[in-house]
């Protein structure tokens, strides 16, 4: 299984989504690792929480493999009506500034 398929399966399981979506943008930042990921989760769950909070949930679930196969992840959490009002979209990723990058 890849590391972007384990993502999806461990953040299903443990957020009810009414959208997930897991990016590997490894490709933009090192050679040939899966290492970079960016996850968008739109969940009710979310309503009340702080930004915060909410990344929170997502590292605990993910701890395993922030710990042992992901170098960077980009983490944006809505609830329903603020991932309509961002239409339906994520920011981009910041640029990598580690040490996984091909020289």
């Amino acid at each position: 299984m890849s590391m972007q398929q384990q993502i999806e399966e461990k953040l299903a399981a443990g957020i009810e989504c009414k959208h997930l979506n897991v990016v590997n943008e490894s490709h933009m930042h090192s050679a040939g690792t899966e290492s970079h990921f960016k996850v968008i989760v739109v969940s009710e769950e979310f309503a009340g929480k702080r930004l915060l909070q909410r990344h929170r949930e997502i590292n605990e679930i993910l701890k395993d493999e922030l710990a042992n196969h992901i170098h960077a992840l980009a983490i944006h959490t809505y609830t329903p009506d603020e991932f309509a009002e961002h239409n339906g979209e994520a920011p981009d990723s910041p640029n990598c500034m580690g040490g996984s990058k091909s020289a």
